[in-house]
């Protein structure tokens, strides 16, 4: 499953970075330990600090990573996007269009 990770980091965590802090290898190692792997992940200017892309076995496996992220206090934002794939979510779509009923 491909998951992209959006972080903002907390004050404290920018001062590990100007500390010489190797992210991508701790991110690669915290990756591994669930089965997970790094495709990219590059620093950014703008709404976000950080943008990673990785490759979980499944949808558990990436939120725990997510979950042990945000509690690291590491991070004062966090957005995590799942890829989805639209041939399976459009026949589910198109289903739910034929008896969806909007208000009003």
């Amino acid at each position: 499953m491909r998951t992209v990770f959006l972080g903002c980091y907390a004050p404290n965590a920018f001062k590990g970075l100007i500390g010489g802090s190797d992210r991508e290898a701790a991110i690669n190692k915290l990756l591994a330990s669930v089965g997970g792997s790094l495709e990219s992940m590059m620093f950014t200017r703008g709404e976000f600090d950080v943008v990673a892309v990785a490759n979980f076995p499944n949808q558990e496996s990436g939120m725990g990573v997510g979950m042990a992220i945000h509690a690291s206090g590491a991070f004062s934002r966090i957005s995590i996007l799942e890829e989805l794939d639209m041939d399976k979510v459009l026949p589910e779509a198109r289903k739910a269009a034929k008896v969806y009923e909007p208000a009003g």
